[in-house]
């Protein structure tokens, strides 16, 4: 099966990664949900933004005013285009880099890879609308997470 193309667009602020880093941990958890869900993922932009930058997303997508972590667009497939998981993930730093100190041992970096494999895994299907849904989805995010950070095969 074909990787997942990923690209990556808006600013990464103080974080301490590169687009680079991004651009393969973002595969990787796409992968990672493709192969859970059965879904082939062909394409999906991550897209940076602040938190002003996302409550209008916010907004504009669901309706909901205020700043959250990520927002996922999902589209179907264009005529010509092969079947599959076409999507954009919204992912808001300015929160990734205000979280992460409350998370001992945890990095805005980290976090904002946990915000990037729970968009993913909404693109796959999943919701975390009941605590169960929540808590499900929480732990296998995490385990992508730790899994990319110590580098499990891509």
């Amino acid at each position: 099966m074909k990787k997942c193309q990923i690209a990556i667009e808006g600013s990464l602020g103080r974080l301490k990664t590169t687009r680079r880093e991004l651009r393969c941990a973002a595969g990787f958890f796409a992968g990672r949900s493709s192969a859970r869900s059965g879904l082939a993922f062909r394409e999906v932009t991550v897209v940076l933004q602040d938190d002003a930058q996302s409550d209008r997303t916010h907004r504009a997508i669901m309706d909901v005013a205020g700043a959250t972590d990520v927002i996922t667009q999902r589209y179907d497939a264009m005529p010509g285009e092969e079947p599959g998981v076409y999507g954009e993930l919204y992912v808001n730093v300015e929160r990734a880099l205000s979280a992460a100190p409350a998370r001992r041992g945890w990095s805005a970096e980290k976090e904002l890879l946990l915000y990037v494999a729970h968009g993913m895994d909404h693109l796959a299907g999943e919701d975390d609308l009941e605590e169960r849904g929540r808590r499900r989805m929480r732990r296998r995010e995490l385990a992508w997470v730790r899994g990319f950070c110590a580098g499990e095969p891509r």
